[in-house]
């Protein structure tokens, strides 16, 4: 994008990857099948710079916990600075959106006025929102995190522009947005063709026909004196894909510019069903032409060399409830949509809180069994216990933060970490309506008054990177009371750990079964402890209710 000062440069063509939409017969990276990733709201998380506070200035009449609180880019790399992810065992950091929103807010009466400070009112898809920093920041941390070894995922959204607002946020052209039309979710057509919501602008992502640049993009840009860039980066792109200038396809290349500007590794994208399936294979295509674009310009700065990522929202979507019957199809009513064949390698697993009532040896077995042998085999799942806007969170009241956090970290598949759960940040906030109270303040605090479970946090989410097999490795029982369970890995990243959870006081003798040899050295790395494989059990004499055996090194 121009404001980085490379306008006019045609991309160089790739010629070795995959066509639009092929990756879906590929299974997925066991880096991202494991992935322990960690999902922050930006404003809510850390203010490392109250100078940007009020780079766009707002009244203060916002509901509660529905206007800007002063989290900020400078706040997640303070945070990475200090190691804190890593101590926590994260592979990848997931932001909200960065790009610009709007400036003003809607609604009234007893929510009070909302703000977008949760960064899903696009305004600008080109540009940092200032209340979040700049573009500079945004560099700073990439790099600081590939530096630590941790990818960046960013939130992205084509459905969608925000709300015009008293501030004098546009109304987009009738040519990108189409009139009030209100979702009913009845069918296809009624759940991509219409509003989401009367905040939102609906991008008209179904239409091929070519449109201009908005007027108020096109002053905006000349204003700032990016016009002739932003112009010619977009010849350049038209030119190399054939794509028509429809508003999806603008989209398409602004979303990836920031993949090669700035080497981004992954894109979380909103709204998934909303929007037809065939653009997401485009944005995953030309995202992963974006960063081995990148990865050439900056061999130094890379951290590691796992492909591109991508993980949609389907809402209400997750693995099927232990029966299979519907597989990995999403269904509108009249037509199904296997959204991994349109560019994702993981959808994120909105059933984990319900299927979390089954005892955990039952549910283990069932997202194993789905994920290396049923319907979602080789393909990617993000579990969580809380979310941003999941009404359903698992023990939101954080009674057994514990327990759950165990549950949610020895899972098949990759897990996401809520800013908070590792603290026992409440869901329940008084004074609050609606999604507000899963949004609450980081309070830094916590660290230290919550430490013990922190600290537990910590050892699950460190063995987890330390072993791929916890995620993506196939999956054994070796006793159900107390329960205890194998994860082995095999191919190029080859792996195999055993578990156990829920042992009772005074349990030492520990069966490791066939999954490491007599005379093995393992080590409890939650506890510390190592013992020797005798008769394909371990001892260990001061054993937790939780242990997690690996081959010392």
């Amino acid at each position: 994008m121009a404001v980085t000062g490379c306008a006019g440069t045609p991309p160089a063509p790739i010629v070795d990857l995959p066509a639009t939409g092929s990756e879906a017969t590929v299974a997925v990276d066991p880096f991202w099948r494991n992935a322990n990733v960690y999902f922050l709201m930006t404003d809510r998380f850390a203010n490392g710079d109250p100078f940007n506070d009020q780079a766009v200035p707002s009244r203060d009449d916002a509901g509660p916990l529905r206007g800007f609180e002063g989290g900020d880019i400078r706040g997640v790399i303070q945070r990475i600075d200090e190691g804190y992810f890593n101590a926590l065992g994260v592979d990848a950091i997931w932001t909200t959106p960065l790009i610009e929103n709007v400036h003003g807010s809607v609604g009234e009466g007893e929510w009070g006025r909302t703000y977008a400070y949760h960064g899903y009112w696009p305004r600008d898809w080109t540009r940092v929102d200032p209340r979040f920093g700049t573009e500079a920041d945004l560099a700073q941390l990439v790099r600081a995190a590939h530096g630590r070894g941790l990818r960046v995922i960013v939130d992205v959204i084509i459905n969608h522009s925000g709300p015009v607002t008293e501030a004098g946020d546009p109304r987009w052209p009738d040519t990108w947005v189409r009139p009030s039309v209100a979702c009913t979710h009845q069918s296809f057509a009624t759940a991509t063709a219409c509003e989401l919501s009367f905040t939102l602008q609906d991008m008209r992502t179904e239409s091929e026909a070519p449109v201009e640049l908005p007027d108020f993009l096109v002053e905006r840009w000349r204003a700032e004196g990016r016009l002739q860039g932003e112009t010619a980066e977009l010849d350049a792109f038209f030119s190399r894909t054939g794509y028509p200038r429809a508003p999806k396809y603008y989209i398409v290349k602004w979303l990836t510019d920031w993949v090669r500007e700035y080497g981004i590794d992954g894109f979380r994208v909103d709204t998934a069903k909303h929007v037809e399936p065939e653009i997401w294979g485009v944005l995953k295509h030309e995202a992963q032409i974006a960063l081995a674009e990148w990865r050439r310009r900056n061999p130094e700065r890379i951290a590691g060399d796992h492909p591109f990522y991508m993980v949609g929202e389907v809402f209400n979507f997750g693995l099927d409830d232990f029966s299979q019957a519907r597989g990995r199809l999403y269904d509108y009513g009249d037509r199904k949509v296997d959204f991994y064949q349109h560019g994702f390698d993981a959808l994120i697993n909105m059933g984990f809180a319900t299927h979390a009532r089954q005892p955990i040896a039952d549910h283990y077995a069932t997202y194993a069994d789905q994920l290396t042998r049923g319907a979602f085999s080789g393909r990617g799942v993000l579990s969580y216990i809380s979310s941003h806007d999941d009404m359903g969170p698992l023990d939101p009241e954080r009674r057994d933060a514990r327990a759950t956090a165990t549950r949610l970290m020895l899972s098949p598949g990759g897990v996401q970490i809520y800013y908070g759960d590792e603290v026992g940040r409440s869901l329940v906030i008084p004074g609050t309506l609606g999604d507000a109270t899963l949004r609450s303040r980081f309070d830094w605090m916590a660290v230290k008054s919550n430490e013990e479970l922190l600290r537990h946090w910590q050892r699950l989410g460190r063995f987890r990177h330390a072993h791929r097999a916890v995620g993506a490795g196939r999956h054994s029982e070796l006793s159900r009371d107390p329960y205890v369970f194998a994860r082995t890995l095999d191919g190029e990243q080859s792996d195999r750990v055993v578990m156990a959870v829920g042992l009772p006081a005074g349990y030492t003798r520990v069966p490791v079964g066939a999954v490491f040899a007599d005379g093995t050295l393992l080590r409890d790395a939650y506890g510390a402890a190592t013992a020797t494989v005798v008769d394909g059990h371990v001892t260990l004499e001061h054993a937790k209710d939780v242990v997690l055996l690996e081959v010392v090194q």
